[in-house]
């Protein structure tokens, strides 16, 4: 190989490597930090760049992306001794790479060291009970705390979680033990609620139950006490017709009787002929042990003589006849005999039900035919009519 080829080569390398250091290519969400003779130049935005060979160099690759660390759990002492171990995750976006490169030698190990002695003044001043409740506003002071902190970095803190926090074993028993007797509590007042709306719901079950078996007994007591009333009505109704009846008919026997013995022309023979009639009566009697003889029984044998023929008198057997002057016998009129002048039970204003039960769409009660009618049917029947006046 000639001297000249060899040259030409070196020469070829030389300008593929000075091509190659000046030329950079940076990927999205990515940026680099250049240095030119060991001083700060740029930063390099994603696309491709230029660099001066062997003056210009690349100090550093920085992420720009929203970046997510989770450090291991910390011991922290509470407000209350209790040593708890506490994981938090933090995520945070690098927002200027020239301050992240320069700002800070190692900015996770920074963080981290800043979010455990944050972490260690926060939880500090809260008890155990406060810590497990209060996670919302430890992560709150800690993105603050860090935020501000982490901006001379070139960092912006989006947020701090805490991920766990773990008690002593002896206190997650405790916290069990508790968990458990609040819970037994619970189901205790539950069991208790639901009997106490139990007895409650049955009580007034019975209440209502008794309220409608007091009202049917008082409706059924109303409804016998109305239906007694009637009933007592309609008998006293029936009593007072009858006795009505009873005493027009003796009424109607006296006046035919008085009529009769009035149109009889009755004279002292049949006065006598009663008096005979009336003398056995007195006899009987198992306490009649004598019987007096009145002075005056001759004198009315001899009466009795006389209305029997004796002595050419005309016998009362002997009924007068119309052509001797005697007055005829007047029929009987019996057509108003059985005529009431009460109205009917039915029509009675007593006798109107009044009853709520009963509505007055019912068909009315029947009214009884008069007394009169129903015995010139009977007469009509068996063939008997009546002798019209």
């Amino acid at each position: 190989m000639t001297p000249a080829l060899i040259a030409l080569i070196v020469v070829a390398l030389l300008v593929v490597v000075v091509v190659a250091r000046s030329v950079t290519i940076v990927p999205q969400a990515q940026a680099k930090v250049v240095e030119r003779l060991g001083r700060y130049s740029r930063t390099l935005s994603p696309g491709l760049s230029l660099l001066v060979p062997f003056v210009d160099r690349v100090r550093a690759t920085v992420d720009l992306r929203e970046q997510v660390i989770s450090f291991p759990p910390q011991p922290v002492i509470t407000a209350d001794n209790l040593q708890v171990g506490i994981d938090t995750v933090v995520y945070f976006q690098v927002t200027d790479p020239r301050l992240a490169v320069y700002g800070i030698a190692n900015y996770i190990t920074g963080m981290e060291q800043l979010t455990t002695t944050t972490l260690r003044n926060v939880v500090g001043g809260l008890n155990l009970e406060q810590s497990l409740t209060g996670r919302d506003g430890i992560n709150s002071q800690l993105r603050e705390v860090l935020d501000g902190t982490t901006g001379p970095w070139g960092l912006r803190v989006a947020r701090v979680e805490i991920k766990a926090i773990e008690p002593p074993p002896s206190i997650r028993d405790s916290m069990e033990k508790q968990l458990r007797a609040d819970r037994d509590k619970r189901a205790t007042i539950l069991t208790a609620e639901g009997q106490r709306q139990a007895a409650i719901t049955s009580a007034e079950g019975q209440k209502a139950s008794a309220i409608l078996s007091a009202e049917g007994r008082k409706q059924a007591a109303i409804l016998e006490a109305e239906a007694e009333r009637q009933s007592r009505i309609l008998r006293a109704e029936g009593e007072r017709a009858s006795l009505f009846l009873q005493a027009q008919g003796q009424a109607k026997s006296i006046e035919t009787v008085f009529q009769a013995i009035h149109d009889g022309r009755p004279d002292q023979g049949l006065l006598a002929y009663q008096y005979l009639q009336t003398l056995p009566k007195i006899a009987q009697g198992d306490a009649n042990k004598m019987w007096i003889v009145p002075s005056e029984f001759s004198k009315a044998l001899e009466g009795l003589g006389r209305l029997g023929g004796a002595d050419g008198e005309r016998s009362f057997l002997d009924v007068p006849t119309p052509a001797d002057g005697a007055a005829p016998a007047r029929p009987i009129d019996t057509s108003d005999w059985f005529e009431s002048q009460l109205p009917p039970a039915a029509a009675q204003p007593e006798a109107k039900i009044e009853l709520r039960s009963i509505t007055d769409d019912e068909p009315p009660l029947p009214i009884a035919p008069p007394l009169s009618q129903v015995a010139a049917e009977l007469q009509q029947q068996n063939g008997l009519t009546p002798p019209q006046g």
